[in-house]
């Protein structure tokens, strides 16, 4: 009996798999699997998609990393990671499912950050000055209004829309995710919705940590981790993070985290040169087919994120009811089927 049900279970899963498949296949573009890859209308097949990119700067010329994934002249997305200093290591489970709907992507590690050129300048760790790097970027990888679509996720979706602010004529579409528009509106939001979440005992010592401006102690590290961290972050053990994740941890650039985020890892605070950037009032200036996407758990206020999509001139909102800040971990099968009908319904036109 035991045989026969196992027998029964392995036909289900089988025929499950077989339908999944079918609805993929139907779902893809009309690129076939070789066309995808075809390396033809690239030069960097000997690097495997790799490009170096020379940056130009007000402190000099340098080289950020890039990694195309596929190939497709109509949808072409360049994914800005968060941090800042952190990497495109991040992104790695959009291998599982842009590939297979036929979306040409971008990997891109920004200057400061692991795979790209690390200056040791302060100055560079600069909101505008990375908006500039972005625009060269796009242009050394030939991305066009007809093609291009910008993805930012967290300091990644401050990035994306001040771009978008100053270069949309550029953009195809853009994708702000897990960011709200406004750094004060995020410190309250953390300051009296989610710190007030955690255990009495435990925000107390955190806070308390945060007084001496102690950041770097083992103690208030560890309470993070633990207790906000699993809840906000990603909603996983810490034990059960993907490699992908551990990774960018590991790969982070401090100078450029602490200059522009501030040493606390609850809120921005000190003298992060974002503390106070807020671009609410502009969003309505944005005319490009926007999606905002948003987590139930996330450390910034969905509501706030769903309003984005209000303001702006063409906006789509996608929420993530059990994801939280990497809700492309904890929520795919809400983030990524939202975010590949966006873009499908932009390639072909379709009313948001």
């Amino acid at each position: 009996m035991k045989k026969y049900l196992s027998l029964l279970a392995i036909v289900i899963v089988f025929i499950s798999c077989k339908t999944e498949n079918e609805e993929v296949v139907k779902a893809t573009t009309d690129l076939s699997v070789k066309e995808y890859h075809n390396p033809e209308s690239h030069n960097d097949q000997f690097t495997g998609g790799i490009k170096m990119i020379p940056i130009t700067t007000p402190k000099g010329e340098f080289k950020v990393w890039t990694k195309r994934i596929g190939h497709n002249p109509k949808m072409k997305v360049l994914l800005l990671h968060g941090g800042p200093g952190v990497t495109h290591e991040i992104y790695e489970s959009f291998e599982g499912y842009l590939p297979q709907e036929g979306i040409e992507f971008y990997y891109y590690d920004q200057l400061g950050s692991y795979y790209s050129d690390q200056p040791k300048d302060l100055s560079l760790w600069d909101l505008d000055r990375f908006v500039e790097e972005v625009e060269q970027v796009r242009v050394a990888l030939g991305l066009n209004k007809d093609n291009f679509y910008l993805f930012g996720q967290s300091w990644g979706g401050i990035l994306g829309a001040q771009y978008a602010l100053k270069y949309q004529d550029h953009l195809k579409g853009l994708i702000i995710s897990n960011m709200v528009m406004s750094i004060p509106e995020y410190q309250k939001y953390s300051d009296e919705v989610l710190a007030p979440q955690l255990p009495p005992d435990v925000l107390k010592e955190i806070l308390e940590y945060e007084a001496k401006e102690d950041y770097g102690n083992e103690r208030y590290l560890s309470l993070i981790t633990e207790h906000y961290y699993p809840k906000h972050v990603l909603r996983m053990k810490p034990s059960e993070w993907p490699n992908s994740v551990n990774r960018t941890f590991q790969h982070v650039n401090p100078d450029v985290y602490v200059t522009m985020q501030g040493p606390s890892e609850f809120g921005i605070k000190g003298d992060a040169t974002l503390k106070n950037w807020d671009i609410m009032d502009r969003l309505k200036e944005i005319k490009v087919p926007t999606l905002s996407i948003g987590a139930q758990y996330d450390t910034m206020n969905p509501k706030h994120m769903e309003w984005i999509s209000t303001e702006v001139q063409n906006g789509r909102y996608l929420h993530c009811p059990n994801g939280s800040h990497l809700s492309q971990y904890d929520d795919q099968e809400h983030f990524f089927p939202g975010l590949i009908k966006f873009i499908k319904d932009v390639d072909k036109g379709e009313a948001l």
